[in-house]
């Protein structure tokens, strides 16, 4: 009997992580201001990643002041199998922008999620394929790939790349992708504390 009272519960508190985030539509980013600020960032830094990156910062900052946290901190990131370092510069319930990449490469799932994700290479290429497709996708600098609601695929980064990705729909249901890698595999806490 007691067991059945936790599951309830546990289903209960799962369905208001998931539905309480949904009542509170309130968005700030647009994607093709997102995806602008990438671009100026590329032609501004040109052949140097690390001066694309924090132009992209830097863009950010400028245009959305009182959204952007002013000191972010690198942290990993594992997640659908893939391992990359992110910098979270926005979290709300219904949107977060990370600077998202990796220096050596990684591939993994992308997830299936109750939100729209747009990814803006900044840096290196990302290469996408859904379930039955022949032939990769391939994005490059300047490129933006829109992970709609509701569909997953695979991904890699075959070296060296960065992007600002956002996220808008319900946040809160894709944090338990964010940390299950970290929970049953990497058992890094302090990269788990870090991300929280």
């Amino acid at each position: 009997m007691a067991s059945g009272t936790f599951w309830a519960v546990l289903v209960g508190v799962i369905a208001i992580l998931i539905a309480v985030p949904l009542s509170f539509p309130t968005t700030v980013f647009d994607p093709k201001v997102l995806h602008q600020i990438a671009k100026d960032a590329i032609d501004q830094g040109g052949l140097n990643h690390t001066a694309v990156v924090y132009k992209t910062i830097a863009g950010m900052k400028a245009r959305y002041p009182d959204h952007i946290k002013e000191a972010p901190k690198w942290v990993f990131n594992n997640a659908g199998g893939a391992m990359g370092s992110m910098l979270i510069l926005h979290a709300s319930f219904s949107e977060y922008i990370i600077i998202f990449g990796s220096a050596i490469g990684t591939e993994g799932h992308t997830g299936r999620f109750l939100a729209d994700d747009w990814f803006h290479i900044l840096t290196g290429e990302q290469w996408a394929f859904e379930p039955g497709a022949i032939h990769k996708e391939v994005y490059k600098p300047g490129s933006q790939h829109h992970l709609k609601w509701g569909v997953a695929k695979g991904y890699k980064f075959p070296d060296e790349c960065w992007a600002l990705e956002y996220a808008r729909g319900n946040i809160v249901a894709m944090l338990p992708f964010g940390y299950f890698d970290t929970l049953f595999s990497t058992i890094d806490f302090i990269t788990l504390w870090d991300t929280t």
